[in-house]
């Protein structure tokens, strides 16, 4: 599920502008504290790692808190935890984001900081060895210690054949060990630039002030150019099914997943992956949703079972089910199981009341989550970054109540195919 929509009261008062120098602003004001979320988000994600880099993107975010001329290693850090604030960065597919959130009066300083980071990174070569040590330990821990992941990795370099998406954010372990730091600064200087920047703040503010500031920090680097284009082999269209098992002795619980290939917001037909939206909240979207009902409740094969849609992608986005059996369950009885509920479901569609129930539930999802002032920043800044816009954000709530039935067994029937599905299949081993 993707949720989008921010408050009404807030929607209202969303604003959006350029600077001169290209970078985008999203204001989105919330005076319900006297705190300010100030997110930085970059175009660039593990996905435009280059061929035989994976990993680097991540790699960089790393060393981005290495420092610069102005504020050497760790020293803001301690600023903003000085401040009572936190701060933090993630990496993922599509887009880099670097945030803090403090009390309004220190917006100045985060915008200051960020705008130096932007150009002035600055570490020596004797970091570089220690901190890609780092990653590779983070790898250990995250990927190599958990079979469960080991399988993710190899389920969706299945499902994405030709398309980095099948590539590991964090990046393939021997191409981790030979990142160096011309490998960080070459894409530094390629992506870390104002047109490619988005810059987001949702706190007690407003667009006035932010506008004021902005122009103040930001405003004064230069443009580059053009916006970096990301160079992206796109995806061919699956032609067979295919299977992933991993069989491992830590493994206590079994689990199955399947996905199929499907259209993003901004790479496909958008009313089909509205309706992809709710065909995942009617199968798999809680306690009421088919498969848990018919899997948990009625037949008692599954101890969990539920979907997951992400349509906020630059490119191909997957369609994924999942289910772990309960004791003495055979995984051929419970595949079997949910082969049956997806088959119903191709044939014959939602229920009129289970749709009304899917609109429902996906809107009041995202009415609870926008209570939170970083997760509106996070709604706003994500979607800008993998090219949508404020207005379909703002749509987002509007143009889901509005798929008719009709469309969900389309996109269904179109998409969710057994000839195109991966499944993967996490397995103890046996002697």
């Amino acid at each position: 599920m993707t949720i989008h929509t921010p408050p009404t009261h807030i929607a209202a008062q969303v604003d959006a502008f350029r600077l001169a120098n290209g970078m985008d602003v999203v204001v989105v004001p919330d005076h319900r504290a006297p705190i300010v979320t100030h997110m930085v988000w970059y175009r660039n994600g593990s996905a435009d790692d280059p061929a035989g880099k994976s990993g680097i993107a991540h790699f960089l975010e790393h060393l981005m808190f290495k420092g610069t001329a102005k504020w050497p290693a760790g020293e803001f850090s301690k600023i903003v935890a000085g401040f009572g604030g936190q701060e933090n960065a993630f990496t993922s597919f599509d887009y880099t984001a670097y945030f803090q959130r403090v009390p309004k009066q220190h917006l100045r300083a985060m915008m200051d900081y960020e705008a130096d980071r932007m150009t002035g990174l600055h570490f020596d070569e004797d970091v570089v060895a220690p901190e890609r040590n780092v990653v590779l330990e983070e790898r250990r821990m995250r990927v190599d210690s958990d079979p469960a992941a080991q399988l993710g990795e190899e389920f969706s370099a299945a499902l994405f054949l030709h398309h980095p998406y099948g590539t590991p954010i964090i990046g393939w372990e021997h191409e981790i060990e030979e990142l160096n730091r011309q490998d960080a600064f070459t894409y530094y200087q390629r992506f870390y630039t104002p047109e490619n920047a988005i810059l987001v703040v949702a706190g007690d503010t407003d667009a006035a002030e932010v506008r004021a500031l902005a122009e103040a920090t930001y405003g004064a680097i230069p443009a580059r150019g053009e916006t970096p284009l990301r160079k992206r082999p796109a995806e061919p269209e699956p032609r067979a099914s295919r299977r992933v098992v991993l069989a491992d002795p830590r493994v206590r619980q079994p689990s199955l997943r399947r996905g199929w290939l499907t259209p993003t917001y901004v790479s496909g037909d958008r009313d089909e992956v509205f309706a992809l939206e709710l065909a995942a909240e009617i199968l798999g979207g809680g306690t009421t949703s088919r498969l848990y009902r018919t899997l948990c409740v009625e037949q008692e094969l599954a101890a969990g079972a539920q979907a997951y849609f992400m349509g906020s992608m630059v490119d191909r986005s997957a369609f994924q089910i999942s289910a772990s059996p309960r004791p003495g369950v055979a995984m051929e009885t419970l595949e079997a199981g949910l082969d049956a509920v997806l088959a119903a479901f191709l044939e014959q569609g939602p229920s009129e009341i289970e749709l009304a129930r899917a609109r429902t539930r996906l809107v009041a999802e995202t009415v609870f989550a926008r209570d939170n002032q970083s997760s509106l920043a996070r709604i706003f800044g994500s979607s800008l970054a993998v090219g949508e816009t404020v207005a379909d954000v703002l749509a987002w709530p509007e143009r889901i109540e509005a798929v008719p039935r009709e469309a969900v067994v389309a996109a269904a029937r179109r998409y969710l195919r057994p000839d195109r599905a991966v499944t993967g299949l996490l397995l103890p081993a046996t002697a």
